[in-house]
Formats: structure tokens, sequence, C-alpha cells
């Protein structure tokens, strides 16, 4: 070897050295710079709907001691995640409210919505990695209410193998259709003995895999309405109750919820204080 090769290999080394250097330095600046949070709960709402569906239950959280800081996520069509508000230092239990710009993602026309569910959960996503730039936190717990629930069950899926996602805490489905929607067959069939479907649909059977790899440390409430025929109007309690079979055999705990009357209707149960108290009580109750 030359002297003039040796000379132009120790430079190239030195140069990849500073550069390693350098991101390193950057990295570290930014985790130095990052706010410490306690666990904060992300509030996914439904199709066709905004943040003012979450808002009810967040007021009741606020007003009643559990939670004193709350902050918006609006999310872009594309992802990009503007948050509004600031979560302060020593904020007890901050909340952050979901505000997806595309809030109907899912058509209704799909053979397989699952696949646009599993492409949607990217919101869920983006909200966690904003989230992580400016704050610092090990764990989420993940509220959602209608298709909500299917973007933050996706975004699990799609995510439980990457270490750089905080760990799930506590999860909480409100009128969550895992089996589909009132409108469409087999959704109402009988949920059997071991919690599964007496049919699978399409996007149901996506999420099998989550019987291997659900979190053992989350904890999981499942609430449901029925209105007095099997179902909140919208979603069947069936359907509902289909998630013990993704994941109650893994969770640390998993309890299911159901409500009666005009106020559990699908859109009511998140206006509802019967579950508002049930959900503090699970989320922040020591």
């Amino acid at each position: 070897m030359t002297k003039k090769s040796k000379i132009t290999i120790t430079s190239l080394a030195a140069v990849i050295l500073l550069v390693i250097l350098s991101y390193l330095l950057i990295n570290n600046s930014h985790q130095d710079s990052a706010k410490q949070i306690d666990t904060p709960t992300i509030f996914v709402h439904g199709w066709g709907s905004s943040y003012h569906a979450e808002e009810s239950m967040v007021r009741y959280a606020r007003n009643h001691g559990a939670s004193n800081s709350v902050i918006r996520a609006d999310v872009s069509p594309a992802g990009k995640v503007k948050l509004i508000g600031t979560i302060k230092k020593g904020a007890v239990n901050p909340i952050v409210e979901a505000n997806l710009e595309n809030n109907k993602s899912v058509t209704g026309s799909e053979s397989d919505p699952g696949k646009a569910y599993s492409k949607s959960s990217r919101y869920v996503k983006a909200i966690v990695t904003a989230l992580q730039k400016k704050y610092r936190f090990k764990k989420i717990n993940l509220v959602g209410h209608s298709m909500g629930n299917l973007q933050i069950i996706y975004y699990l899926r799609n995510n439980l193998g990457t270490s750089k996602m905080p760990k799930l805490n506590k999860l909480v489905a409100i009128a969550g259709h895992y089996n589909g929607l009132v409108r469409e067959p087999n959704s109402s069939l009988k949920v059997n003995q071991n919690g599964s479907p007496q049919k699978m649909s399409a996007s149901y059977r996506r999420l099998l895999s989550l019987r291997q790899n659900f979190p053992r440390n989350a904890r999981v409430l499942n609430i449901y309405g029925d209105t007095g025929r099997g179902s909140d109007g919208t979603v069947p309690i069936n359907s509902s109750r289909t998630l013990r079979y993704l994941v109650g055999s893994r969770a640390r705990s998993y309890q299911e919820k159901e409500f009666h009357g005009p106020n559990a209707q699908h859109s009511k149960l998140h206006e509802n204080e019967q579950v508002d108290r049930v959900l503090i009580k699970f989320l922040w109750s020591k």
C-alpha cells in the first residue's frame, strides 16, 4: 500500500468517526433537552369525528383531579403532526387529544377494511413519535372510540417489535368493532367460550398475531353498549367482545364493562358519565 493510499484511508476513517460522534452528540443533546413526563394517555376518536368527541371524557378527568394537563395533536392526511399546547414540568397524567384531518380513512366499501385500518394506524404512530421528539416517557396509555380502536389495535400489531416505541401500559377500547359493524355479516354471531367469533372477518384474521405478541404487562378495559337489541346501534356487543380472544390470554389483566340504555348508544358512550367514572378509575386510580 502506498503512502498516499494510507493517508486517504486514514482521512476517510477520520471523517466517518467525526460523523458518528456528531450524530451521538446531537442525539444525546436531544435526549437531555427532552422533558421527562408522566405516562401520557392518547385519546383517538372515531370515524367522521374529531377531538371534540374526546372533550367530555377529558373534561371529566380534569374536573375530578385525574389529570391537569391536556394538549392536542393535529394530524394531517400525510401524517404530519402539530402539537397544540405544552405538557409542563410536573404535569399529572397528561392527556393528548388526537385530531385526525383524514377522519374517514375507511370508506366502508372495502372488501377487507383491515388494509385501510392498518394504513391509517400510521396516524397513531405519528402522534407517538411526535411526542417522543419533545418529551421523555417509557410507557403510554391508549384510549379509542369506534374506528379509533381499530387504528390503535393495528398500530400495536404493526409496531410491537419496534424497540424504539414506548411500551403499552393500559388500553381502553370503547365501542370497538373488531369483527365488524351491525350492517356487516357475521358481526352479530355468537362468541365462542374462548372469546373467538363463530366466523371471523378478513380484518379480524389480520389481527390474530396479537395472540402471540400482545404485551404481557399491559392492562386492558373493553367497554361496549347495548341499547336493547344486542348492540349500541352501530356495533354489536359480540363484535366488541371478540377483543378478548385477541389479547385476553396475554394481557396482564383484561376486563369488560357493558352499559345499557339510551346513553349506551354508540355516539353517547363517550358522553356517558358512568363510562367516564369507569375510565378514570381504570387509568389513574392507585
